[in-house]
């Protein structure tokens, strides 16, 4: 007799199914697992049977085999351990083997039989759903298991004896509620921040459009509490953006308790980063900073400290939204539309503007500084600010009297008139916000007026932009007129577009 279980395998963002195969047949006493297991899959024959004899039974002194299928893909992860030790009970005739096969099982054992949390419930959980499957999961992970829907059966035990008496009908095992992360954490808010006013408004336009925005000034200026700032202006997820998000999070075993919020993510890796750490990778291929920023942030401070290999990775997640990691046994996929925030110096001192604490090797140390960004990845920037030093009058002035709740609620209307106008022309579902919009869609929704047109066509001329360039500014532009409530693209707010790419670096 065989027994089967379902399970899955992750490859980047998708879900695999693998049957688990368990047969009990005469011969000498052993226990295989075959089917491509990694280190973590074979190791679970010993904590399967530590866990069996916890819960008073013995494996039988037989020939036992398991076969992960389909065979000829690569199994990783400690999440087998719950289907094998499944399959196992239903080949001894412990279990219905009829009734465990309706199920979708993931799942560590521990010694005592006790189950612990593993990474990647919610999109199992929800490949299970698609394919009409209940799903087995630690109770550690079935409040995210739940988001997959109310006609899905859930099983989260503690361990598996409750478990097992569940399905001999001795216990009855709570469905579990889908549980809800808490968004009310304090965000530093934008009043905190004294001066800058050039740079807070590139803040609210970067947070209304969805642009990527550089800050360019010396220590001490405030770009990183700026950057801070902005997800307190940004709109919370909407509900299938939060389940999309929440998946990245649950496959890197980031996903708190199982919760699930509606706050955007912020990411702000140290410039130590590799390049597998940012754009994923690694021996098991995790999602890296890029995916687990996806429809939120990604800020990256003190630019030019990160490798250069690791800068220049950004630029295909920066223009796709997704990411391909190859690698040699596979090639895996996540998405990774993000928002890039960054700032830099102007130079390694940083006082290149200040003539009485600039060095003696300025200009040079500044042109040396920023030739370690290259010009495209410059150009990937919507908008670049210079944040100057704050002055001592600045710092005496009373807080500013315009919080993060007020841009917030701007911030809020412009997203919904760019929500509403791609919606009623039928744009793809990767077009949210005018910082994603390409193509004639972007000629159709952003054409300035004749004196807008105009200063834009003399502009390329002058300022050398590129193609990229110049339709970076018509999205800029876009946004700025929505901020304004005004259906048509006009002169002023090309002008403020294009003042937003003054600073040339990575020259």
């Amino acid at each position: 007799m065989v027994a089967r279980v379902n399970t899955v395998a992750f490859q980047g963002i998708d879900v695999v199914d693998v049957d688990v195969q368990v047969q009990i047949s005469p011969g000498m006493p052993v226990f295989t697992v075959v089917g491509l297991p990694d280190k973590a899959v074979a190791e679970s024959r010993e904590r399967v049977r530590a866990a069996l004899n916890a819960i008073g039974l013995a494996l039988p002194p037989k020939r036992i085999t398991v076969n992960l299928s389909p065979a000829d893909l690569p199994k990783e992860g400690s999440h087998y351990d719950l289907p094998i030790a499944l399959a196992i009970l239903g080949a001894m005739g412990v279990l219905p083997a009829d009734e465990i096969a309706g199920y979708a099982a993931l799942g560590e054992l521990a010694l005592d039989g006790a189950l612990t949390a593993v990474a990647g419930v919610l999109p199992a959980a929800d490949h299970a759903a698609k394919a009409g499957r209940g799903v087995i999961c630690p109770a550690a992970s079935g409040g995210e298991a739940a988001w997959a829907g109310d006609g899905v059966e859930v099983l989260a035990p503690g361990g598996l004896l409750a478990l097992v008496n569940h399905f001999k009908g001795r216990q009855v095992l709570t469905p579990p509620e889908p549980m809800l992360a808490d968004d009310d954490a304090p965000i530093p808010d934008l009043s905190d921040i004294k001066g800058q006013e050039t740079a807070k408004r590139a803040l609210e336009v970067a947070a209304a459009g969805g642009h990527n925005l550089l800050m360019v000034g010396p220590p001490g200026a405030g770009k990183s509490m700026l950057a801070a700032r902005l997800p307190g202006l940004l709109p919370p997820l909407q509900p299938a953006e939060a389940l999309e998000v929440s998946k990245i999070a649950s496959l890197a075993g980031q996903l708190k308790d199982g919760r699930i919020g509606r706050r955007r993510p912020y990411r702000d890796p140290h410039h130590s980063a590799s390049v597998a750490a940012m754009v994923g990778g690694g021996l098991r291929t995790r999602p890296g900073e890029v995916s687990l920023a996806h429809f939120g942030t990604l800020f990256l401070d003190e630019l030019p400290e990160f490798p250069r290999a690791v800068l220049e990775a950004l630029r295909q997640p920066l223009e796709t939204g997704g990411v391909t990691v190859a690698r040699a046994n596979a090639h895996v996929s996540y998405p990774a539309r993000f928002q890039l925030v960054a700032a830099m110096n102007p130079c390694r001192c940083g006082h290149l503007d200040d003539p009485a604490r600039a060095c003696s090797r300025a200009p040079k140390c500044a042109l040396d500084y920023q030739a370690k960004l290259s010009g495209p990845l410059i150009d990937r920037f919507d908008l670049r600010v210079d944040v100057p030093a704050v002055s001592a009058a600045d710092l005496s002035l009373p807080p500013p009297a315009e919080s993060s709740a007020d841009v917030a609620a701007r911030v809020a209307v412009a997203r919904e008139i760019q929500t509403g106008r791609y919606r009623d022309l039928e744009a793809p579902d990767n077009v949210r916000t005018n910082a994603d919009v390409d193509g004639e869609l972007l000629e159709q929704v952003a054409a300035p007026d004749g004196d807008g047109r105009r200063l834009l066509t003399e502009a390329v001329d002058a300022m050398r932009l590129s193609a990229r360039g110049y339709h970076r500014v018509l999205r800029v532009a876009r946004t700025l007129a929505d901020l304004e409530g005004a259906a048509e693209v006009k002169r002023v707010h090309i002008a403020e577009a294009l003042s937003y790419r003054r600073i040339a670096l990575g020259r």
